[in-house]
C-alpha cells in the first residue's frame, strides 16, 4: 500500500526545497561517522572571498539556520519558509536533529545540550564561519538556546516559537495541565497510536486540524520522522 506520507515528502515538500535552492547531505560530525547529521542546505554556499579578495561581513549571504521540533523533522516542518529566506539572500541550513529523520547516533545521550554541540560541529564542518540566526520551534528553540549559550562565537541571534527559554519540571507540568490533563508527557510526546499521535498534533499545530484521516496518521507513524 502506498504511503501518503511518503509521497508527500517526495513530491512536495522535498521539491519545495529544491526549488528554494537546497540539497541534502549528510554530515558526520564526529571521525567515526558514529553521528551523522542530515541537512538541507545551499546548493551554492556564497564564497568567503571572489576573485582573490575577502568579502566583507556585509557583503556576505548570512546564515540562517532553522531547528524542527518535536512533532516532525526538518522538512515537514519548514517548507513552506525555506524558499521565502532563500529569495532575500539568505543562507538556509536545516538539519534533522538527532533521532529525527535520517540523523542517528550511537551516543546514549540524549540531552538538548548534545543535540546544540552536534548541530555546532556540523555548521562548522559545512564550513559557517560567520555568526548565524538560529531558528527554533519548540523543542527546536530549546536547542537552539542552547546553541547560543555553548557557541557564543557561532550564534548572533535566536528566534524562538512556541517555547519557553529553558524547560524545567514546572514548565512540563504547566504544559501537560493547559494542554492535556491527564496525559504522562512520555504520552505526548512518544505516542504508540493514531490517536496519540492526533493529540500531539493537536498540541503542536497552531491550526486546529478538525479532521484527520487515521490512514495518514498511520503513514506518518511508519514513515519514521519522529522518534517514536
Amino acid at each position: 500500500m502506498v504511503n501518503t506520507v511518503k509521497l508527500l515528502r517526495k513530491h512536495l515538500l522535498a521539491r519545495l526545497f529544491k526549488n528554494a535552492g537546497l540539497r541534502q547531505d549528510a554530515v558526520a560530525v564526529d571521525d567515526g561517522a558514529d553521528t551523522v547529521i542530515n541537512f538541507w542546505l545551499p546548493k551554492k554556499k556564497a564564497p568567503p572571498s571572489m576573485n582573490g579578495v575577502q568579502l566583507k561581513p556585509k557583503q556576505r549571504r548570512h546564515a540562517v539556520v532553522l531547528l524542527h521540533g518535536f512533532a516532525a523533522d526538518g522538512l515537514m516542518t519548514w517548507a513552506f519558509q525555506v524558499g521565502a529566506l532563500a529569495e532575500r539572500g539568505y543562507d538556509v541550513y536545516v538539519p534533522d536533529l538527532l533521532h529525527f529523520g535520517r540523523s542517528t547516533t550511537a551516543s546514549p545521550d540524549r540531552t538538548m545540550a548534545f543535540q546544540a554541540r552536534c548541530v555546532a560541529a556540523a555548521l562548522r564542518r559545512l564550513g559557517v564561519e560567520e555568526r548565524c540566526t538560529v531558528v527554533g520551534f519548540s523543542y527546536g528553540a530549546l536547542v537552539a538556546f542552547k546553541m547560543a549559550a555553548a557557541c557564543p562565537g557561532l550564534v548572533r541571534s535566536v528566534v524562538a516559537t512556541g517555547s519557553a527559554h529553558v524547560f524545567t519540571g514546572a514548565v512540563k507540568d504547566a504544559l501537560l495541565w493547559r494542554l492535556c490533563p491527564g496525559t504522562t508527557f512520555a504520552e505526548l510526546m512518544m505516542p504508540e497510536s493514531a490517536g496519540g499521535l492526533r493529540l500531539l498534533f493537536a498540541t503542536a499545530l497552531y491550526m486546529k486540524l478538525r479532521w484527520f484521516p487515521r490512514r495518514v496518521l498511520n503513514d506518518f507513524r511508519r514513515h519514521k520522522v519522529h522518534p517514536y
